[in-house]
């Protein structure tokens, strides 16, 4: 095999050998000089963004979709701000996360290795481009990006930034590679490529992610689709619920932290519901519910199980009236995710349940859900949000992309 595919795997591989002897300090000043890079050519990168954003409107793509996509100087600062953040993170490659002697003299260490080379899936944000690199650069892996074809321009000219870049550093420039052909093909190929990938994370829709997982050979850390609900419990208070529920669903509703549902005690619905809803018609959210919703705000279409299982990415949101903290907790569980929910309540028990039985990398007492990021909290960038329970869950930093090395230290021993 000869494709794209195969060649730049290959590159990334050989990379890869020279990675893992890089010393934090190397890997720190070649995020710097990335970095700075980003800033000083942020106008070929918004000129070839513009190129994708012309080709987005022209094929109609929704306006929340093409706000993900846009890259102005102030987001191209943001992202190079977010280089400059993992710099400042403790590298953990090296680590020592365990050591101990065997009766028979054998001294045992476990540390923190780096994977090797990612394969990174992902759709029509290019600042996730950036993000991966730097993450992967600083724990010292190589990655393969295969970005969205909506992103096209905008991640070939940030790649070929971010590459001349390391060729002023110790780092090679091969140790970031970006597949162009945006064939699906491409992404089925990556899936794969056992023996010159060590891992794949796709980032993006529930269709892409469920193309990854059912069938990839490469392993896998799933990063799921975001349907996040907010539970606005008999106790809340109006303005905090009111709050809460409305950044994590208008602040930035292209993306999987964002909320699609809000449920809702049907004491706070009788007192409050109309008021609630109110804020967000005049944000032009497009609202649909249940029954008893439908009854109370004559503005709302009505949901079906096929909305409550929509992640929207949109300005659209769904209301559900619930009796208890078990239906919310049922509503959840069937429609759910497990990526971030949130209770808004002063019950401290029923937060306590609340916190405890959701199955979620992310459980919320009286806080946005929105605040599910890497960034927030406190990891610099993320790769992604993990909803499995293998290897990593939650925001993905800097050690979820390392495995780990036993070096065990003898002086002759011979197992009997």
């Amino acid at each position: 095999m000869s494709s794209e595919v195969v060649q730049k795997a290959k590159l990334a591989q050989a990379a890869a050998a020279i990675m893992n002897k890089m010393t934090t300090a190397q890997k720190n000043e070649a995020l710097n000089t990335m970095a700075n890079a980003l800033i000083e050519n942020q106008q070929s990168i918004i000129e070839a963004n513009a190129l994708d954003l012309e080709r987005g409107r022209q094929q109609g793509t929704a306006s929340s979709m093409l706000d993900r996509l846009a890259l102005d100087e102030k987001r191209i600062v943001a992202i190079a701000e977010g280089l400059r953040e993992v710099v400042a993170l403790p590298d953990p490659v090296g680590e020592l996360l365990e050591q101990f002697e065997r009766p028979n003299g054998l001294r045992v260490e476990k540390s923190r290795v780096p994977l090797g080379v990612i394969g990174m899936i992902y759709e029509a944000r290019p600042n996730v481009t950036v993000d991966a690199v730097g993450l992967c650069l600083k724990t010292g892996n190589c990655v393969v990006l295969r970005g969205g074809s909506a992103a096209l321009e905008s991640n070939r000219q940030i790649v070929s930034v971010l590459r001349a870049a390391l060729e002023k550093t110790a780092l090679p420039a091969d140790a970031i590679q970006l597949i162009e052909d945006s064939d699906r093909a491409s992404v089925n190929e990556m899936l794969k490529l056992n023996g010159l990938l060590d891992v794949i994370i796709p980032r993006g829709g529930a269709s892409l992610i469920r193309n990854v997982v059912e069938n990839a050979t490469v392993p896998v850390i799933e990063t799921g689709a975001g349907i996040c609900h907010t539970y606005v419990d008999e106790s809340a208070q109006f303005e905090m619920a009111s709050d809460i529920a409305f950044n994590a669903k208008v602040q930035r509703p292209s993306v999987c932290n964002s909320i699609e549902t809000v449920l809702v005690h049907r004491t706070f619905a009788e007192s409050s519901l109309v008021r609630f809803a109110e804020r967000f018609t005049a944000a032009n959210v497009e609202l649909r519910g249940c029954e008893r919703t439908t009854a109370l705000l004559p503005q709302a279409k009505s949901a079906s199980d096929e909305d409550y299982a929509t992640e929207y990415n949109d300005y659209i949101m769904n209301i559900r009236i619930v009796d208890d903290l078990d239906e919310a907790l049922a509503h959840i569980s069937r429609f759910g995710t497990k990526h971030s929910e949130c209770i808004v309540t002063e019950n401290a028990d029923n937060a306590a349940r609340f916190l405890q039985e959701v199955d979620a990398a992310a459980v919320y007492h009286n806080a946005s859900t929105r605040f599910t990021d890497g960034f927030e909290f406190g990891f610099g960038a993320e790769i992604g949000i993990s909803t499995q329970k293998l290897h990593a869950r939650g925001p993905m930093g800097l050690p979820a992309l390392t495995s780990t090395k036993f070096r065990i230290y003898g002086s002759g021993q011979i197992r009997g």
